[in-house]
């Protein structure tokens, strides 16, 4: 098998790190589709506690580490369900696809996770310029079962370029589009001209930022049966937080 250059070469971790979850519901079959996992410091400390620590020299092994870290602790604490396990990473920390997956495969074997279960979420500060490199990595996950996803559409870099571009199995939309939806006519126009998209282009749907009843109501009208917020439950360190589901996703 091809070695992955930028993980054989990076510096080691000298830092420790978590991971917290956070649940995204399926409001129409009024249950937990899956959970993000979030890193966090060892006792909980806040992302940025860990990614300040990240550098151009340790981000390759420090992305695979995470991956690894996600699934170990979900294969612990996830039903023995369909229960999805969203991951995410940055395509610019991708060498070669197939040498780049190599760990996070023999993390799912090891612990008998489903890769079937497992989706990543393309999250980017910066533009991603080789598309060429990026279709490869999403035909490389797709081509093992991983289900791929554009984090923050609607924000940033995560825009109608990129949507065009690579079509993944799902798009995230960025809590900026959803927050007081209730309240503005314009997002409320957005976002039904996105999911009348996503049905032509057969993408999933996924809203995310949710903090209010009123917010998911409006959303679920519009046809969006994917969500994620505060409104459901706040991220839980090292464990699957508690969340009355049923009475939840019934006032979505």
């Amino acid at each position: 098998m091809v070695s992955c250059q930028g993980c054989s070469d990076g510096a080691a971790l000298d830092f420790e790190f978590t991971m917290a979850f956070q649940p995204i519901v399926d409001v129409i079959e009024a249950r937990v589709w899956g959970y993000e996992a979030l890193v966090r410091g060892p006792q909980g400390q806040s992302a940025y506690s860990v990614l300040s620590n990240v550098t151009e020299q340790n981000r390759y092994r420090f992305d695979q580490a995470c991956r690894v870290k996600a699934i170990e602790m979900a294969a612990e604490l996830f039903p023995n369900d369909a229960t999805h396990l969203s991951i995410n990473f940055m395509p610019n920390a991708v060498y070669e696809p197939a040498a780049c997956i190599r760990d996070t495969l023999l993390a799912a074997d090891r612990t008998g996770f489903d890769c079937n279960r497992i989706m990543f979420e393309f999250t980017e500060n910066e533009p991603m310029i080789d598309t060429d490199h990026v279709n490869r990595i999403i035909s490389e996950y797709r081509k093992h079962g991983f289900i791929t996803a554009i984090d923050d559409f609607g924000a940033g870099f995560a825009g109608l370029k990129l949507l065009a571009d690579f079509q993944p199995d799902l798009i995230k939309l960025d809590m900026d589009l959803v927050r007081d939806i209730h309240l503005s006519a314009a997002r409320r126009a957005i976002v039904a001209a996105v999911v009348q998209m996503c049905r032509e282009l057969d993408i999933r749907l996924l809203a995310e930022g949710i903090e209010c009843e009123e917010e998911a109501m409006v959303l679920k009208a519009a046809g969006i049966r994917l969500m994620q917020g505060y409104h459901f439950a706040r991220p839980a360190t090292g464990a699957l937080p508690a969340i009355d589901a049923s009475r939840d996703i019934a006032a979505a």
